[in-house]
């Protein structure tokens, strides 16, 4: 029938009670295997500030901010405003939003597998570039093809992770993505301290050394498995059955496997995902898609990490206290990471956000007084309110290491249904890079505008999201992922937008009813 028909979307059931299954060795591999994908993007967000502090890179690449830097009275707030250098950190971003909205054809249509390879491969060329680079030309074609392999990696590799993962311990699987990156942050301020002692070539050992996880990745996703809801979509139903069994260690996997029946029935119809997530049955996973990665990027986190480096200097840290400071924050975002998958399904995802949120807050009103009135523009911060400021960052990062950095990628990657899953992702990765390519190219203009307030400026937009959280965002914990479309419409404001049974696009093939009354 056409337009005026109306039928259920996707799974109409719930069955999450009859589902059976435990977590298997099988699944923890291709889980560690996949997640290392995460740990390109954090390599190259923990490289990236260290190696723009080093004197070796500045002199090559970009003269007039090592002159800038080589001042004796330079002002502490905008001794790195400089758009050439920025746009090194920030190019790499735009081209992971465009190549994110690229993968998602190839996620649906090919397999999440393939794209985690295609991000590998990208990211080993990108690297091998940067660690050649004779120019600033050849630097940034090779920050373009490392943005390439993360607009790949992060729109596949949560998703894989969120579909190999049992319904119980989605949460806390899903977060080895972040634990990743968060070890690839932690791992690159560990070389940028060595390698910053190895001038005038240190820059390119830290760069160059993105090639150990680029070849993991890649030689990595050519052994793993697909995701049974992949094969299922692209028509492998007995395969996936089997894979299904083997992941969940029981053959009793019929609840399951009928949702990803159902839902790969309906996604089977739909040839425009891109266009059917903007429809109103959508709604709510498109808000969140588009919301929580935004949130994410304004909670000010990635500035802290780019940074770090730069912005203690910038409060009068020595150069090697500078990268010990940075190297200290990045080992407690791993530590928060680990407490947050240890709890996530047992707490849930929304008090993880809401406490997180609080805590960010008051962390980033306390910096911006104590910067405000202690540090001038030419002045140094005395030891004891170095030591208080840098105490502070470590709790925002840890607050931020069991909230926002971890469930703003595991929330959009769960709540899509099978027909616009690749989309939703893809949305997801585009917004955050977006997002992180925006704050990037700005943080040093706005640093040398706002001064400490910069600090008051995150501060306002975590309270928008802390708010935001509580008012629209329900509780995922536990529910299977086929059956997320079922708890928009339970959800007190959702349910207004969201119909019980969505009417058919006119352009869907209507699904088959073959239930009787």
């Amino acid at each position: 029938m056409a337009g005026g028909s109306f039928a259920p979307a996707g799974v109409a059931k719930e069955r999450a009670e009859q589902y059976q299954g435990k977590l298997t060795a099988y699944v923890i591999v291709a889980c560690i295997v996949a997640a290392v994908g995460g740990s390109l993007f954090g390599y190259d967000i923990g490289i990236s500030g260290g190696v723009t502090s080093m004197d070796g890179f500045l002199h090559k690449f970009f003269k007039t901010v090592y002159k800038q830097k080589m001042l004796a009275h330079e002002n502490n707030y905008c001794k790195y405003d400089n758009q050439g250098l920025a746009a090194f950190t920030s190019s790499l971003y735009l081209a992971g939003l465009v190549a994110s909205l690229v993968a998602s054809p190839v996620t649906r249509n090919y397999g999440r597998r393939r794209s985690i390879i295609c991000g590998g491969i990208s990211f080993l060329v990108g690297a091998t570039l940067n660690a050649a680079a004779a120019n600033l030309a050849m630097l940034l074609l090779g920050r373009i093809m490392l943005g390439v392999g993360i607009g790949f990696g992060n729109q596949a590799i949560p998703l894989y992770l969120s579909e190999m993962a049992p319904t119980h311990l989605r949460g806390g699987l899903n977060m080895m993505f972040q634990l990743a990156t968060t070890l690839g942050i932690f791992i690159a301020n560990m070389v940028n301290y060595g390698t910053q002692k190895l001038e005038p070539w240190g820059w390119r050992l830290s760069l160059g050394l993105a090639i150990v996880p680029a070849i993991v990745m890649t030689v990595g996703g050519i052994f793993l498995p697909e995701t049974p809801n992949s094969l299922i979509e692209r028509g492998s139903k007995e395969e996936g059955r089997k894979l299904l069994e083997r992941i969940r260690g029981t053959e009793n996997v019929s609840a399951e496997f009928q949702d990803m029946l159902d839902a790969s029935e309906f996604a089977s119809a739909i040839k425009h995902p891109f266009r059917n997530i903007l429809e109103r049955r959508n709604r709510p996973q498109l808000v969140m898609a588009i919301f929580m990665p935004t949130f994410q990027i304004l909670t000010g986190i990635n500035s802290i990490l780019f940074y770090a480096p730069v912005l203690f200097q910038s409060m009068g840290f020595g150069g090697n206290a500078a990268l010990y400071s940075s190297a200290l924050t990045g080992a407690v975002l791993v530590s928060s990471t680990l407490v947050s998958i240890a709890i996530v399904d047992k707490l849930g995802r929304r008090v993880l956000l809401i406490s997180g949120g609080i805590i960010m807050i008051i962390c980033q009103v306390i910096v911006a007084i104590i910067l405000g009135v202690k540090l001038g523009e030419n002045q140094e911060l005395s030891k004891g309110f170095s030591v208080l400021v840098v105490a502070v960052i470590c709790l925002f990062v840890v607050a931020f290491g069991w909230s926002w950095g971890p469930l703003g990628w595991t929330v959009p990657s769960e709540i899509f249904p099978l027909e616009t899953r690749s989309a939703g992702q893809s949305v997801t990765v585009a917004v955050n890079l977006l997002f992180t390519f925006i704050i990037a190219q700005s943080f040093l203009a706005l640093l040398c505008a706002l001064k400490f307030g910069i600090f008051l400026f995150f501060a306002g937009w975590i309270t928008v999201m802390t708010v935001f959280v509580y008012v629209f965002l329900p509780e995922t914990k536990g529910i299977p992922i086929e059956e997320m479309i079922l708890m928009w419409r339970k959800h007190w404001f959702w349910k207004r937008i969201v119909p019980e049974y969505p009417e058919v696009d006119s352009s869907i093939s209507p699904r088959p009813n073959n239930s009787t009354v």
